[in-house]
């Protein structure tokens, strides 16, 4: 058949052109659904299937648009450092920030294995779980009633020389070394280095007593 005759057929015309048309509509209706995307709104704004972003209200919770709408999980905190001694929470941050590591101690930051002398009795050093840990120096219980400490000076002094109580009513006080006669019949007189249990938690004077004497209370 020659396109003449095609041409002057009516029906041949709607023959061949109607299924044309047919298609052209299914392919003008598939490229408009092709260019329809799912979108997510959140935040104020619009967000496309694939799209990852945290709520402004809550920047711990962390959305991603899906064709099915958005799919939210909420970040878990890791814990800080045991360690930490400065610790920052920025707005825009979910979870907080340790900006330092170290020990705090006295009021004095110290950093990880450092060691430090905060008096003349102590010696610290800093460790990995943020805590400062002492050693005190022992020092041996000091030959008088009345110590005193002295700055730059560890262990207690006796300024006014050894000395120790009369008797466990702990009023008098009477120098070390020699005998003292603490009253007309009484003589006492304080441990020294010599004696057994040396000031060890014993600050009472070793007295002696003359017989069948009455104290002149003059001499008290």
């Amino acid at each position: 058949m020659g396109m003449a005759a095609l041409w002057g057929s009516p029906v041949s015309f709607l023959h061949v052109w109607l299924p044309l048309l047919i298609c052209g509509q299914c392919a003008l209706a598939f490229s408009v659904a092709g260019q329809q995307e799912t979108t997510c709104e959140a935040n104020g704004s619009v967000y496309y299937v694939g799209e990852w972003y945290f709520l402004d209200s809550d920047h711990c919770t962390q959305c991603e648009c899906t064709a099915d709408g958005s799919a939210c999980a909420r970040t878990e905190c890791t814990s800080l450092p045991a360690a930490c001694i400065h610790v920052s929470h920025y707005p825009t941050d979910c979870c907080p920030r340790c900006e330092k590591i170290g020990c705090e101690h006295g009021g004095e930051v110290y950093e990880l294995g450092q060691q430090f002398q905060p008096s003349a009795c102590e010696q610290c050093t800093c460790y990995s779980d943020g805590i400062a840990r002492c050693q005190v120096a022992d020092c041996a219980p000091p030959p008088c009633v009345n110590p005193v400490y002295q700055k730059e000076k560890c262990c207690p002094q006796c300024k006014d020389g050894p000395n120790c109580y009369v008797n466990a009513s702990r009023t008098q006080v009477i120098p070390g070394g020699e005998p003292v006669w603490v009253d007309s019949c009484t003589k006492c007189r304080c441990h020294d280095g010599q004696d057994a249990g040396y000031w060890e938690g014993n600050r009472l004077a070793t007295c002696s007593h003359v017989r069948n004497c009455q104290p002149d209370e003059g001499l008290n």
